[in-house]
C-alpha cells in the first residue's frame, strides 16, 4: 500500500488562493503531499492507498508554534500567583535542579500535549533563559519529539548576564556546582548544533538562542530611552559570536526583544541580531522607530497573547511578518494553539482597537500556519497543504455539539475548535494518531514518568512539603527572599 488517501472532508488548505474545497481529497506519498482536489477526481488516480474517509471532518495544516520554552509542562502552576517575581523563582529550578532525565520527561508530556492538539512544528528553548552547558539537556528533549515523530526546532544560546553563570549538575545523583563562561556556552550550543541539527530525517533543527539581543538592559521587560542608551561591549561581544556560530554552522536566530533592544542593537549594523534569518519574540512596547528597524531588516516577530504592549496593528502595517506562539506552557498557559489564537484576535479586538474587522479569522488562522512557517523559514516545506509540500496534516472532527452547524469552516476554526478535536496527526507522511489515539508512545506509560520527574524536580529543590498547598506561598518564600539576579539559590 503506497500511502494515504484522504476523502470526503472539507480542506482549508492555506495556499497561495487560500482555497477551501468542500468534498475534498488530498493524497499522499512518501512524505509529501502528492495531490489535492475534489474526492471524485481523487479516488480514481489512487487507487492504491489506504483511504481515510473524513465525511464530517476538516483536514487542514499541521499547526505551527513558533515560540515555546522547554521544561514548562513539568513546573506548571509554579509560581502561577507571582507572576512579577516568576523567573526569579524558575530560574534557580532549571539552572540547579533539573537532571537529564528531566528533560526528556519534560519532551514527552510537551510533545505529546501538542501532539493531541494538532501542534506538528515547534520551537523549544531549553529552560526559560536558556542553558546549553550540558548539550544532553537538549538532546534528552529532541529525542522525546523524535519518538513522537513531531517536529521541533531545539532553541539553544548563551544565558543572559552575568558571565560566567553558576549552574548544577546532578549526574553523580548528588549537586555539583559549576561556573560556566560566555564560551562555554557557545561551545555547548555548537555540540547541540552538530549532534541534532537536521536529524531524525530533517525533524529535528536547532536555533541559535540568546536570552535577548541585547543583554545589558532589563531582560523581560521595555526598557525606556533613558535606560536603554548604547550598546555595551558585552552586547558587541554576544552580537558577534551569535552571528559568527549562526554562519558556522549555517541555523537561524531566535531570541526575545523588548522596547529599547531593537534600537540598541541597530547601533552594531553588522551584526545586529535582526534580519530574515531572525525571529523575535515579545517586543513589548517598541517604537515607530523600531517598528521601521524590524521592517526595514525583514525580522519576523512572534507574538504570545495578552502581550498588551505588543503593537501587533502597527507592525503588520509596515510590512512586519507576526506569528502567533503559545510562549510555553508555564505557569498557567498551554498548547492548544486553537484557544491561544483565539486570544490573540480577542486582545487585538477588545483590549487595543474595539474593532472586530480587525485580525479577521482567515488572518488568524495564517499566523499559526503559513506565518509562522515563514516565522522559522520553512513556508517552502509546511504551513500549508499543497502538492510537494511536507504531509504534515491535521483533521478535525467537526461532529461535536459546539461544532454544529459545519459550516463557515474558517469562522469555526478560531471561533470555536479545540485542541481536544483533533481526531488525526500526519508528520511527514506518517500517520502519529488515529480517531484521537496516539499511535507513536504509550500515553499513561509518558504521563506517569512525566509526573514522578516533576516530583523528584520538587523533592531536590526542598519543596516536597509544599506542593499541595494553594497558593504556593512557601515556594515564593523559599526563593525569592534570599536571592537577587542572577538568582542562584544555595545548594
Amino acid at each position: 500500500m503506497d500511502g494515504y488517501l484522504l476523502l470526503h472532508g472539507t480542506i482549508v488548505t492555506v495556499d497561495g488562493q487560500r482555497r477551501i474545497i468542500g468534498d475534498g481529497a488530498l493524497a499522499i506519498s512518501g512524505t509529501r503531499i502528492v495531490d489535492i482536489g475534489s474526492s471524485d477526481r481523487l479516488v480514481a488516480r489512487h487507487p492504491g492507498k489506504r483511504v481515510l474517509d473524513c465525511r464530517g471532518k476538516m483536514i487542514i495544516p499541521g499547526l505551527i508554534d513558533a515560540h515555546g520554552h522547554a521544561g514548562h509542562s513539568l513546573i506548571r502552576s509554579v509560581a502561577a500567583d507571582t507572576n512579577a517575581l516568576w523567573m526569579h523563582i524558575v530560574t534557580p529550578m532549571y539552572y540547579h535542579y533539573v537532571t537529564r532525565d528531566y528533560w526528556y520527561a519534560d519532551g514527552l508530556v510537551s510533545g505529546l500535549e501538542r501532539l493531541c492538539a494538532g501542534v506538528t512544528t515547534s520551537a523549544s528553548i531549553i529552560t526559560s533563559m536558556p542553558r546549553s552547558d550540558d548539550p544532553a539537556f537538549a538532546i534528552n528533549h529532541a529525542r522525546a519529539y523524535s519518538e513522537l515523530g513531531l517536529r521541533e526546532i531545539i532553541c539553544v544560546g548563551p544565558a543572559g548576564l552575568p558571565w560566567p553563570q553558576s549552574v548544577t549538575r546532578w549526574e553523580s545523583g548528588k549537586p555539583e556546582r559549576h561556573a560556566v563562561s560566555f564560551e562555554e556556552m557557545i561551545e555547548g550550543a555548537e555540540s547541540v548544533i552538530e549532534t541534532l541539527n537536521g536529524t531524525s530525517e530533517g525533524r529535528i533543527k536547532v536555533f541559535l538562542t540568546p536570552f535577548t539581543i541585547v543583554p545589558s538592559v532589563e531582560p523581560s521587560n521595555a526598557s525606556t530611552p533613558d535606560w536603554a542608551v548604547k550598546l555595551t561591549e558585552n552586547d558587541r561581544m554576544q552580537a558577534r559570536r551569535i552571528r559568527e556560530t549562526a554562519r558556522k554552522w549555517g541555523v537561524r536566530i531566535h531570541s526575545d526583544a523588548f522596547a529599547g533592544q531593537i534600537r540598541m542593537a541597530w547601533q552594531d549594523k553588522e551584526n545586529a541580531l535582526l534580519g530574515s534569518d531572525v525571529h523575535l519574540q515579545h517586543c513589548w512596547g517598541i517604537s515607530h522607530e523600531e517598528i521601521d528597524i524590524l521592517a526595514e531588516t525583514g525580522t519576523h516577530v512572534t507574538h504570545a497573547p495578552p502581550g498588551r504592549s505588543t503593537p501587533i496593528m502597527e507592525m503588520m502595517a509596515r510590512g512586519v511578518p507576526v506569528a502567533i506562539t503559545s510562549d510555553g506552557a508555564a505557569p498557567s498557559r498551554h498548547f492548544d494553539m486553537f484557544q491561544i489564537a483565539r486570544s490573540a484576535q480577542s486582545t487585538q479586538h477588545i483590549l487595543h482597537n474595539h474593532d472586530r474587522y480587525i485580525l479577521p479569522p482567515g488572518k488568524i488562522f495564517e499566523m499559526i500556519t503559513i506565518d509562522a512557517a515563514k516565522a522559522i523559514g520553512m513556508d517552502d516545506e509546511i504551513g500549508s497543504l499543497e502538492i510537494g509540500k511536507k504531509a504534515d496534516i491535521v483533521v478535525i472532527d467537526m461532529r461535536k455539539p459546539h461544532l454544529t452547524p459545519n459550516w463557515m469552516p474558517v469562522h469555526r476554526l478560531v471561533h470555536q475548535v479545540l485542541g481536544s478535536d483533533v481526531d488525526t496527526v500526519f508528520v511527514n507522511g506518517k500517520i502519529l494518531m488515529e480517531d484521537g489515539i496516539v499511535l507513536t508512545a504509550d500515553m499513561h506509560e509518558a504521563l506517569a514518568f512525566g509526573e514522578a520527574e516533576a516530583k523528584a524536580l520538587m523533592e531536590r529543590a526542598g519543596l516536597q512539603a509544599h506542593m499541595h498547598e494553594p497558593g504556593w506561598g512557601q515556594l515564593q518564600r523559599t526563593f525569592t527572599e534570599p536571592v537577587a539576579p542572577p538568582f542562584p539559590p544555595q545548594v
